[in-house]
């Protein structure tokens, strides 16, 4: 109903689960999908990493604040972005213009968690004692500034990574600009310098290499 009164944007199909919001994914072809995440079938994460795989669409993901790993996850796969539940309608409305226009949307309080939590959690599994293996997740961070598991970070400047950081503590181009002291024109440069060096989509790759190499 929200997004259907929109004069620039038209909902071309709805899905009870998972499995359908693919099967609709791929006949209907879409620009953006809203993806819930809990559902009968099959859940949003493997939908939305079906519909990436295959390159149909941009996807962005409804959350709460208690989805952390959810959140996460849908990052790994390659979600072009999240939103909270609980946010209004105009806001809901902006998150899809601007996924439809190819930027990424990481709502900030919920990423500053997510990061938090995964820091917390690699601390802790460092501390604790070794536990039985369990399925693959993202993959575990590496310490220190080098990243030796990714040697592109080597193509980055000193203010390119500077950037890279705040970037995947999920600040924006405004933010990191105050933080830097640096006008917004120059961020987003240096935001496009370090997505094409690292080879990276959008900015919601650049929180999970983030969590991948720097924390």
């Amino acid at each position: 109903m929200i997004c259907s009164v929109e004069p620039d944007i038209e909902v071309v199909g709805e899905a009870a689960d998972g499995a359908q919001a693919v099967e609709q994914v791929r006949a209907l072809r879409p620009d953006v999908v809203l993806m819930d995440v809990q559902m009968p079938v099959m859940d949003g994460i493997e939908a939305t990493r079906r519909i990436v795989d295959e390159d149909l669409a941009k996807v962005l993901v409804l959350t709460t604040f208690d989805d952390d790993a959810y959140v996460r996850d849908a990052l790994t796969v390659g979600a072009s972005g999240f939103l909270l539940k609980n946010s209004d309608a105009d806001r809901l409305v902006e998150a899809v213009r601007t996924v439809a226009a190819g930027h990424a949307l990481l709502a900030p309080e919920v990423t500053r968690r997510v990061i938090e939590r995964m820091v917390a959690g690699e601390a802790s599994s460092a501390d604790g004692p070794p536990s039985a293996p369990s399925a693959p997740s993202a993959p575990s961070a590496p310490s220190g500034p080098s990243a030796p598991g990714d040697p592109r970070l080597d193509q980055l400047t000193p203010r390119e990574r500077e950037v890279f950081e705040l970037v995947g503590r999920g600040l924006s181009n405004a933010e990191i600009a105050g933080e830097l002291f640096l006008g917004e024109a120059t961020v987003k440069t240096h935001v496009s310098n370090v997505l094409a060096k690292l080879q990276l989509r959008d900015r919601v790759q650049a929180v999970v290499r983030y969590f991948e190499t720097l924390t």
